[in-house]
C-alpha cells in the first residue's frame, strides 16, 4: 500500500475532515494531508460540494491530479436530500465520500469491498436500516449509497438475521444489562496487543490489591442492579487473560458474583477467556465447571511455532492442543478459538496449516481476525521488524477461512472492523448452530448497556429513547488501565459510574412512573 503527501482544497463546505482522511487511508498508508496548497505534494485534490435547500440535491465534484503530470481524474455525484438534522447531515456526508471513493478507485485501481464504510460496526448500521426499511431496501441502500460490494452486503444480511434469531428480544433488552470483568494480567504481552495486559509477575500494582478493588466493584454494582430492578443478560471475563490468576482467586470472585448479582442462575451466558493455554490448569477448569461457565476461549492465533515465538506468546502449539483436550475431558463443551490472518512471516501456506490443525479440534466457535496495526502496540512501534503479507494474499487467506467455516458447518454471527486492518477487511465470528456468543453480539451492536468492572474495563451506558429499541445516546466510562492506578482510585470510579447509571436508568424509570 503506497504512502503519499496530498494537498486537498475544499470548496463549499468545511466539515468531515476525519471521514475524508479515513477514506483516503483505505488506499494509502499513513497519508499526510495538507488542507490547501502543498508544494511537495504527490497529488492535489479539489473537492466542491454544495447542499441545497430542503428537498433539494446535494452535489459533490472531486478532481484529482498527480503533481508529476502522470494522470488526472474527475468524478461528480449528487443525491436528493430529505429530512433534517443528523439524517440530513449524514446524507450530505455520503455524497462527499461517495465521489471521493470513486476518484480514488479510478486513480489507484483498488477495489474497496466495504465502500465508504470505515467504522467499526457495519452490522449496527444494518440493524438500523432493517428497522426502518426492511431487508431488500436496506441491501439496496448499502450497495447504492455506501458502495458496499455484493458479497459484503450478503454477509451483513446473514449476520443480522442470525443475531435476531439468536436473541429474539434484541430490541427489548433495556431492563437488563451485561457485565464485562477485566482481569489485566497476562504471562507476557503479545506484540500486536493494546489491551490492558500486564505481566502478572511485574511491579505495576499487586494482584491482591487489584482483586480487592474488583470484589468491591462487583458488590457495589450488584447492589445498584438490585435497587434499579435490572437483571443480567451475559457476563464476560476478559483482559488480559483471566486465567492468569490462581484457581482460588477465581473461585472467590465467582462467590462474590453469586452473592452480589441478581439471579445469577438466570444469566443467559457466562464466558471466561482462557486465551493463553499456558494459564490453563485442571484446578482452574474445575472452578469454571463448579460455577457453570458456559463458554471459554482457548486462542492459538496460529499453529506455527515460529510465529508464536515472534509475537511473544510463550506457549507451544502442542500445549494449545493439550489444554484444549483437557478442557474437553473436564466437561467444557463450548470452546471458542481465535485465529489471526496476516501475522508476521505468515502467508497462505502457514494459514492453511493453521486451518488444518483447527479441523482436528473443531471448537464450537471460531473468531477469524485480520491483523490490525494498533497505534500503541509493540508491532506498530517497531513495524520495520515485522514482515506481513500483501493485500491480495490477505484476501486469499480470508477466502480460505470462509471456505473452511462453510465446509465444517460454521455460520457467521458477528463482525467488526478496525482501523489499520490489513486488506481493509474485517474480523468475523463463526459458530456452530446455537453456539454463538451472546455477549459478542450485544457488545458489538450496542443495544444494551455493558457495565465494565475491573482494570481497563470500559462501560458503555445506553440511554434508551421513548420507543422500544430506540437508543438516544451512548456514553463511555473507562476504568483506569494500569493496576496501580486502579488500586488507588477504584472507589471514586465506582461512585462516578453508578451516578451515570442512575442518570440512564433510575431517572428514566421515575419519568415512566410519573407519566
Amino acid at each position: 500500500m503506497p504512502w503519499l503527501k496530498a494537498a486537498i482544497t475544499r470548496i463549499g463546505f468545511d466539515d468531515f475532515s476525519t471521514e475524508i482522511v479515513n477514506v483516503i487511508r483505505l488506499f494509502y498508508e499513513q497519508p499526510t494531508i495538507e488542507w490547501g496548497d502543498a508544494a511537495d505534494a504527490d497529488w492535489a485534490m479539489t473537492m466542491e460540494a454544495y447542499e441545497g435547500e430542503p428537498e433539494r440535491e446535494a452535489s459533490c465534484k472531486v478532481r484529482l491530479a498527480m503533481m508529476d503530470g502522470s494522470g488526472s481524474w474527475n468524478y461528480s455525484h449528487s443525491q436528493l436530500l430529505v429530512g433534517e438534522g443528523e439524517s440530513r447531515r449524514g446524507a450530505f456526508k455520503r455524497v462527499i465520500l461517495y465521489a471521493l471513493l470513486q476518484v480514488l478507485r479510478e486513480s489507484t485501481g483498488m477495489e474497496q469491498p466495504w465502500g465508504i464504510l470505515t467504522g467499526v460496526r457495519p452490522t449496527k448500521l444494518m440493524h438500523n436500516l432493517l428497522k426502518e426499511h426492511g431487508m431488500e431496501t436496506s441491501q439496496q441502500i448499502l450497495r447504492e449509497q455506501y458502495l458496499v460490494t455484493e458479497p459484503k452486503v450478503a454477509l451483513l444480511s446473514e449476520i443480522a438475521e442470525r443475531q435476531l434469531k439468536v436473541i429474539p428480544d434484541f430490541f427489548a433488552l433495556d431492563k437488563e444489562v451485561s457485565i464485562y470483568i477485566g482481569i489485566p494480567f497476562c504471562p507476557t504481552k503479545c506484540a500486536y496487543c493494546t489491551f490492558p495486559a500486564y505481566d502478572i509477575r511485574g511491579n505495576n500494582g499487586s494482584v491482591d490489591g487489584f482483586l480487592q478493588g474488583l470484589h468491591y466493584e462487583i458488590r457495589e454494582t450488584g447492589r445498584w442492579l438490585k435497587q434499579a430492578g435490572l437483571g443480567v443478560t451475559t457476563i464476560y471475563w476478559g483482559g488480559g487473560t483471566p486465567t492468569s490468576i490462581e484457581a482460588e482467586e477465581m473461585d472467590s470472585l465467582f462467590q462474590t458474583m453469586q452473592e452480589a448479582f441478581p439471579a445469577l442462575d438466570k444469566v443467559r451466558e457466562l464466558t471466561v477467556e482462557a486465551g493463553r493455554p499456558d494459564t490453563i490448569t485442571p484446578a482452574k477448569l474445575a472452578v469454571m465447571r463448579k460455577w457453570k461457565v458456559d463458554r471459554i476461549s482457548i486462542n492459538p492465533q496460529s499453529f506455527t511455532q515460529s510465529t508464536l515465538d515472534t509475537i511473544g506468546r510463550h506457549h507451544t502449539v502442542k500445549e494449545t492442543v493439550e489444554k484444549f483436550m483437557l478442557s474437553r475431558e473436564m466437561g467444557l463443551d463450548n470452546i471458542n478459538m481465535d485465529l489471526i490472518i496476516g501475522l508476521p512471516n505468515e502467508g497462505v501456506e502457514q494459514f492453511n496449516h493453521t486451518l488444518e490443525q483447527t479441523a482436528k479440534l473443531l471448537p464450537e466457535s471460531l473468531t477469524v481476525h485480520t491483523l490490525s496495526f494498533k497505534r500503541a502496540s509493540k508491532m506498530t512501534k517497531n513495524r520495520g521488524e515485522y514482515e506481513v503479507a500483501e493485500r491480495d494474499e490477505i484476501r486469499e487467506m480470508m477466502i480460505l477461512a470462509e471456505q473452511f467455516t462453510e465446509r465444517h458447518g460454521y455460520k457467521p454471527y458477528y463482525l467488526y472492523r478496525q482501523k489499520n486492518i490489513l486488506g481493509n477487511l474485517e474480523n468475523v465470528g463463526y459458530s456452530l448452530e446455537n453456539r454463538e456468543s451472546l455477549y459478542n453480539i450485544l457488545m458489538m451492536e450496542e443495544r444494551q448497556s455493558i457495565i465494565g468492572l475491573g482494570c481497563g474495563a470500559v462501560s458503555k451506558i445506553v440511554f434508551h429513547g421513548e420507543e422500544q429499541g430506540e437508543v438516544s445516546k451512548i456514553e463511555r466510562f473507562p476504568n483506569p488501565k494500569e493496576p496501580s492506578a486502579y488500586i488507588e482510585n477504584y472507589r471514586s470510579y465506582v461512585d462516578k459510574k453508578l451516578q451515570m447509571l442512575d442518570q440512564a436508568y433510575c431517572s428514566a424509570k421515575l419519568s415512566s412512573v410519573m407519566e
